[in-house]
């Protein structure tokens, strides 16, 4: 049986049939409910299952809510609800001495670089250590360490008898320590814009240059002997 149309309430044969808004409309029934104009599946508007031209389309009004006594009892309850919510909250973290920190990108990048700067200073000592170690160290009463160390070896195997008055010798200062990370120069002059950088001129040499993340990368001034994070497209291996 075929069905009626929405408007007129006439039956509606399928090859005039027009299916939309849960509804079946003759095509020349289907129309804005204010000026009458024949639409189409294209430029009609839907309200409350009715059609509507684009002009005559209902438009929706914010509702304003007046400040009666109950609805200023509602607001002024929910506020203090809230203020005891966050002092139970308050309460049960005020113990734990501990704070929730973002886990952004900025802090992870920041806490990479506390890491490898850690690691490097570590290093930094421990070869220090290791060098300050295998420096003889000077016997007590002896004005002259470096030459008495040195004396038995020659007498043992050259049968060097010294004189009675030899002139002393200059202690030599023991090497630096090794540089642990690459060497990369300087292309361009940077100007530190954080604390945790460090600025260069152009042709400076970085030593001890460990590669942090895409683009940053720590190391130490050779001409400056300042240390800490520097851009990487900035500098070139060497």
């Amino acid at each position: 049986m075929n069905p009626s149309c929405g408007r007129c309430g006439r039956v509606v044969y399928p090859t005039e049939k027009v299916n939309c808004l849960d509804k079946y409309w003759h095509k020349g029934c289907f129309s804005c409910e204010i000026c009458k104009m024949t639409l189409n599946m294209k430029n009609y508007k839907g309200f409350e299952k009715r059609p509507y031209c684009n002009a005559h389309y209902p438009k929706t009004n914010f509702t304003c809510v007046a400040d009666t006594p109950e609805n200023l009892r509602l607001k002024q309850q929910s506020k203090m609800q809230s203020q005891v919510q966050y002092k139970e909250e308050f309460e049960k973290n005020k113990g734990k001495g501990f704070s929730v920190v973002a886990d952004t990108p900025e802090m992870q990048r920041i806490k990479k670089t506390q890491d490898h700067i850690s690691n490097i200073k570590y290093h930094e000592e421990f070869e220090k250590t290791r060098a300050g170690g295998e420096t003889p160290s000077p016997q007590p009463n002896s004005p002259n360490p470096v030459f008495q160390s040195h004396q038995p070896a020659a007498s043992q195997h050259y049968n060097y008898e010294p004189a009675a008055a030899p002139e002393p010798v200059r202690q030599v200062a023991a090497a630096p320590p090794p540089s642990s990370g690459k060497r990369y120069q300087a292309v361009y002059d940077y100007a530190a814009a954080d604390e945790d950088e460090v600025g260069f001129l152009e042709g400076d040499v970085i030593v001890d240059a460990q590669v942090i993340d895409e683009g940053w990368m720590y190391g130490r001034v050779e001409r400056t002997g300042q240390q800490g994070m520097l851009p990487a497209n900035y500098v070139e291996a060497i």
